[in-house]
Parts: C-alpha cells; structure tokens; sequence
C-alpha cells in the first residue's frame, strides 16, 4: 500500500497509516472481518484496538533472521581465530 500510495518503503507515513485506520473502520462497518500482516508491535496494537480481528505481528523470515543473529551474537564472541592451514 504504502509504495502504491508514493510512499515505498514507509509504510509508517501518516498518509499511509490513516488509508489503513479508515479502512479497518469501513470493514468492520461492512459486517466483514479486517486483517493485517504487520512487523511493528505497537502498530499491531493499535490496529487491535481499531477492531482489526486477526492481526499477524510477524513475518517467518525476519523471526528467522532475528533469531540467527541473537544466537550468533551469544555464541560469536567465543569464536576463535582459525590459522591457516589443513585440518
């Protein structure tokens, strides 16, 4: 939405957020089940609240993501210099 609305990569600008609000508000008013897949949770708590009914606050490759790099950064600082050489 927010890239077809001129605003790719943000879809956090004000424009964008109130196209979602109002639509959320329509949906609901339609007697019809709004949804959204959201990565911010304070965005995703605030589309609850608006009457969105299932809201997903997460994307699998990012949870991936992180959870690579938290394991990565526990463990990265007991990684040993490797010589050279044949093992």
């Amino acid at each position: 939405l927010s890239a077809d609305m001129g605003y790719a990569g943000n879809p956090q600008h004000p424009e964008v957020q109130a196209a979602i609000e109002q639509a959320i508000v329509q949906i609901r008013e339609a007697g019809k089940a709004p949804g959204i897949l959201i990565a911010n949770e304070q965005l995703a708590k605030r589309y609850l609240e608006l009457g969105a009914l299932f809201v997903a606050v997460g994307v699998d490759t990012t949870l991936l993501a992180r959870a690579a790099e938290a394991l990565a950064a526990r463990f990265g600082a007991q990684a040993t210099t490797v010589k050279p050489g044949v093992y």
